[in-house]
């Protein structure tokens, strides 16, 4: 009975030491697990930030060059007929000459609000994305328009700074390479999601084929993802292209 006895104790021992063994194994994996997990989400947050940093300097890139441009072209123009119309006045044509001036004063107005240094970092969506609708109607680039749906506030800033890239993206094909008459924007705010639709009336691509365009569409894939966002793009030729974004709150 004794010896039994014993077998008994040191075999509840052993099952005791093994149990000890497999928490001590497990508690290693989980905390080597736990260990990797918190280093992807550091890394994950790292390479976020990048992101974001990078894409405030496209932005800034772009806004430069669009200020550029207006300065060089627009208002340069502008005062330049001005000028023009200085050197010939006469009372009957004055109010000419001041319309003229005007103009340009609106035009160095509406740039202002780009070069405000805070422009970058306090993006407010549906007020950049009017600005820029604006700058497209007022420099007759192409007739566009945006209809905001629902009560429009800010996001998040970081989203809406990628949100804005991704628009702007958008925008800037259609200008360039569309050959597109119209530009419909639709900002849809609704209780915990924003929907935003872009669409113009261009000619369109195939997008299996177009190699170029193709890269610019993962490229607003990828930063979609970094915002958890859905991105439904399509685009046919002579049918023109289409945007579709839902960004979930």
């Amino acid at each position: 009975m004794e010896r039994e006895g014993g077998i008994a104790v040191l075999i509840s021992i052993g099952v005791l030491v093994l149990l000890c063994v497999v928490v001590i194994f497990l508690f290693v994996i989980f905390q080597r697990r736990k260990n990797t997990l918190l280093q992807e989400q550091e890394d994950a947050q790292k390479q976020f930030e990048k992101e974001i940093a990078e894409t405030q300097i496209e932005i800034r890139e772009q806004t430069l060059k669009n200020i550029s441009w207006e300065l060089h072209d627009n208002i340069g123009q502008l005062l330049t007929l001005a000028k023009i119309q200085l050197q010939v006045a006469t009372p009957d044509n004055i109010k000419e000459v001041s319309g003229t001036i005007g103009k340009g004063l609106q035009e160095v107005r509406a740039l202002s609000k780009l070069i405000n240094p805070d422009f970058i970092k306090n993006i407010e969506l549906y007020k950049v994305v009017q600005l820029e609708i604006d700058r497209f109607n007022r420099l007759n680039f192409i007739k566009s328009d945006l209809n905001i749906i629902g009560e429009a506030h800010k996001l998040d800033s970081k989203v809406e700074i990628i949100l804005f890239r991704i628009l702007q993206e958008f925008f800037s094909n259609t200008i360039k390479h569309s050959k597109a008459t119209t530009l419909n924007v639709i900002l849809d705010y609704q209780k915990s999601s924003l929907h935003i639709t872009a669409e113009d009336n261009g000619v369109g691509y195939d997008t299996s084929k177009d190699t170029k365009k193709g890269i610019g569409l993962l490229n607003i894939q990828n930063r979609a993802k970094l915002i958890n966002a859905k991105i439904d793009f399509n685009s046919e030729i002579g049918k023109g292209t289409k945007l579709k974004i839902i960004h979930y709150f």
